[in-house]
């Protein structure tokens, strides 16, 4: 067997997320399928993170096992020109059987955008259109209150109930970037649950828009460790996995 670690962006709108499913898109499908159109062959594909339906990628990291034996520029370029225009594969290189893209991870970066204005028709699959303003400051706080090491119960999806939800989040920032008139919380991490940044981000907005509900209450939230609890969650359309690490 020949294994090659690939670098994968993707556009997740049309998708319902990484991991295959039977009778619906998803990304896995969606590369097998071009890959066995130009070489006439299977492939096996692992990622490193299985985003879910309508969530971007820029870094995805997999890795692909083949009985092939092929140079990775040249698997690189016709692969590549076999893939719909919404998934690319930025890079190929040849590894060994012992690495596995779920394993040794230092950190993943995520970006979750959202805008104020309604955003122009080539960026808005990529933006949450946020109608009620948040006070900027109070949402810097009540995004801090998740950073380091918490159970994150209350913020998964109930499916994790059986399941360690304890994890670290490295950082969390805030900033405005000026040439996508947007907003991007950028939030680094070993790894995370699934839901977990988007339910975040919602309900850090939520209560930064209403000056009702004080940052205290997401203390209250997170130590309460109950997934049913009703904060929204933020739509997938604004969130990017941007990078992934290794050690």
């Amino acid at each position: 067997m020949n294994y090659y670690k690939s670098i994968i962006a993707y556009d997740g709108t049309d998708y319902f997320g990484w991991q295959f499913q039977p009778d619906r898109a998803t990304i896995v499908q969606a590369l097998q399928d071009g890959f066995k159109k130009v070489f006439k062959s299977d492939v096996a594909i692992v990622g490193a993170s299985r985003t879910d339906a309508g969530v971007h990628a820029l870094g995805q990291v997999a890795v692909c096992r083949t009985e092939l034996d092929i140079d990775a520029q040249q698997l690189l370029w016709a692969w590549n020109n076999r893939l719909r225009k919404d998934i690319m594969i930025r890079s190929c290189e040849r590894v060994d059987e012992t690495f596995h893209p779920q394993r040794s991870v230092q950190q993943k970066t995520y970006r979750y955008y959202f805008c104020l204005e309604r955003p122009l028709p080539m960026v808005s699959r990529y933006q949450w259109y946020v109608r009620r303003e948040p006070d900027r400051e109070k949402l810097r706080t009540c995004l801090n209150v998740f950073v380091g090491t918490h159970d994150f119960r209350s913020f998964c999806t109930g499916d994790d109930m059986g399941d360690d939800t304890i994890r670290t989040i490295d950082s969390i920032n805030l900033d405005f970037i000026e040439c996508k008139n947007a907003y991007c919380i950028e939030i680094k991490g070993p790894s995370f649950l699934r839901y977990m940044i988007r339910r975040i981000v919602g309900a850090s907005m939520t209560v930064a828009a209403r000056g009702g509900l004080q940052v205290d209450y997401l203390h209250k939230v997170l130590l309460a460790k109950n997934p049913l609890q009703q904060l929204p969650t933020a739509p997938a359309k604004g969130l990017v996995l941007q990078s992934i690490v290794y050690t």
